[in-house]
């Protein structure tokens, strides 16, 4: 009995000793933090005592905000070391993204958005700016909507299988090699040294590219037809000679390739419906920089240019009748014609063609037929062209002519005009397949376009064959009942271009 009790003893003495450093340790770092919390207790409070001589208002509680300030501007820092280390942006950070579930028919810039309705995260700065992005479905109601951090301009949706079964140079394997996912590229405006990749169903932004050293965008861009390629129009910051440059899509749009445009200003530039060409609107005005300004007016040099895609080979270049007709935007006809809308920049008075056509080999662009030769009608300006290769229809718009016309292919003559202050982004309407459920209600084929415009609205133009509907044969009367105009307003301003994502 003896015994135990000395080893209990000894035991308890061996646990006394071999606990002892332990302690200490934990007694010294609380004398530590108490000596460090009262030390830095008693500076403030000095600190404060004679900051109080000299700033009567002053408070402790200035303290606690100087600490939480540094203490952010440090995780801030952190932030942005890890996001720049480890290449992986937070877009969330940088733009705000509402939606709701339903299929996008079209995509749209905004030059100015409702506040209030651009997400329920008031603390991020990024609501402050009014440009965004917008999806709009069938309906023309807005699906989803995301906030950019300057002006956007053209809209490019890459192509879908749908999209490319039916055209003309398409194979098998191109259509089973397409991309499964689609993307939507947003261009910034004119000169911009960004463009954004949103996800077309969600609009949630996927990328943003910067221009590389010495070059900025110009705020056109099209696809390759099997969407692996983004061919995007560009300056050369320092000759001002117009550049093309190459992405590669499935490589998080890496700039693979250059190719020279042939021209200065290069503005819209869309794909040749035989898939290897590349067709280019080189507006052939200098443009400064910082205010836009545009420096050679006297001496511009416009043209058409088509390009090897592949190679960047120069395949043609046609060179308009005035050296001040910009060619501007484009669009292309099933049948391989490029529609062009020209932006004079000449005398005011001066009467020019806007609307032409041109086909490979042809010397010279030909123009549409206004009646009167009356162009004044849309102020020389052409904001966008839209074509329908199926009823070869043709929609122009101009913002400052505050009008939309449409044009008939077959005949090369005005169908008619309406009244659209501000307009100037232009889509097709609907697919075939759209036109003959139509067609199959209504008695009727119905075929058209939608357009967009600063006020808000977007306005389907619907062209209706009224001799197949048994309509008085005159012509007045067939001309005011062809289009049929509707409105739908919203509280925003639309910006320049409206593409069409998912048809019928």
């Amino acid at each position: 009995m003896h015994k135990r009790i000395n080893e209990t003893k000894t035991g308890m003495l061996a646990l006394d000793i071999s606990d002892q450093p332990s302690q200490r340790l934990l007694t010294s770092s609380v004398l530590t933090a108490l000596a460090s919390i009262t030390g830095t207790a008693a500076l403030v409070g000095i600190h404060h005592y004679y900051r109080k001589r000299h700033q009567p208002d002053a408070s402790l509680q200035d303290y606690v905000t100087g600490v939480r300030a540094q203490w952010q501007a440090w995780q801030q820092a952190y932030q942005q070391y890890y996001q720049e280390t480890t290449n992986a942006p937070d877009f969330t950070a940088l733009h705000t993204t509402t939606m709701v579930a339903r299929p996008v028919s079209w995509v749209s810039g905004v030059a100015s958005m409702p506040k209030n309705i651009t997400g329920a995260n008031s603390s991020n700065r990024q609501l402050d700016s009014d440009f965004g992005v917008v999806g709009i479905d069938a309906d023309r109601q807005i699906v989803w909507q995301t906030t950019m951090p300057e002006r956007v301009h053209d809209i490019v949706v890459q192509p879908s299988v749908d999209d490319l079964c039916g055209m003309p140079h398409v194979t098998q394997d191109s259509v089973k090699n397409q991309p499964p996912c689609r993307d939507v590229v947003v261009m910034g405006r004119r000169p911009s040294e960004r463009f954004w990749v949103l996800d077309t169903a969600s609009g949630q932004v996927t990328n943003a590219i910067k221009a590389v050293s010495q070059r900025h965008f110009y705020g056109h861009a099209c696809y390759s037809l099997d969407g692996k390629l983004l061919y995007v129009t560009e300056n050369d910051t320092v000759s001002l000679d117009g550049k093309i440059g190459i992405y590669d899509a499935a490589d998080g749009y890496k700039k693979i390739a250059e190719y020279d445009a042939y021209g200065i200003g290069p503005h819209e530039l869309i794909m040749h419906s035989d898939g290897n060409t590349l067709v280019i609107a080189n507006g052939g005005i200098k443009t400064e920089r910082a205010s836009r300004e545009e420096l050679n007016l006297d001496s511009m040099r416009p043209s058409l240019v088509y390009l090897n895609r592949h190679t960047g080979a120069l395949l043609e270049q046609v060179i308009p009748a005035h050296n001040q007709m910009s060619v501007r935007h484009l669009a292309m006809h099933d049948d391989g014609t490029v529609m062009i809308g020209i932006q004079f920049q000449g005398d005011k008075h001066i009467n020019v063609p806007l609307v032409l056509t041109h086909r490979r080999g042809d010397a010279n662009f030909e123009p549409l037929i206004m009646p009167h030769d009356q162009w004044q009608r849309f102020h020389q300006y052409i904001a966008s062209v839209a074509v329908d290769s199926e009823c070869d229809l043709l929609c122009v718009t101009t913002p400052i002519g505050g009008c939309a016309a449409i044009y008939d292919l077959d005949t090369r003559q005005l169908i008619d005009d309406v009244s659209l202050p501000d307009c100037a982004g232009a889509s097709m309407l609907a697919s075939q397949a759209f036109k003959e459920q139509t067609s199959k209600k209504s008695g009727s084929e119905k075929s058209g376009f939608i357009v967009s415009d600063g006020q808000g609205q977007l306005t389907t133009l619907e062209i209706q064959d009224t001799l197949a509907s048994g309509a008085i044969d005159t012509r007045k009367i067939e001309r005011v009942q062809r289009i049929i105009k509707d409105s739908q307003v919203h509280q925003m301003s639309f910006d320049n271009h409206l593409q069409a994502l998912q048809l019928g």
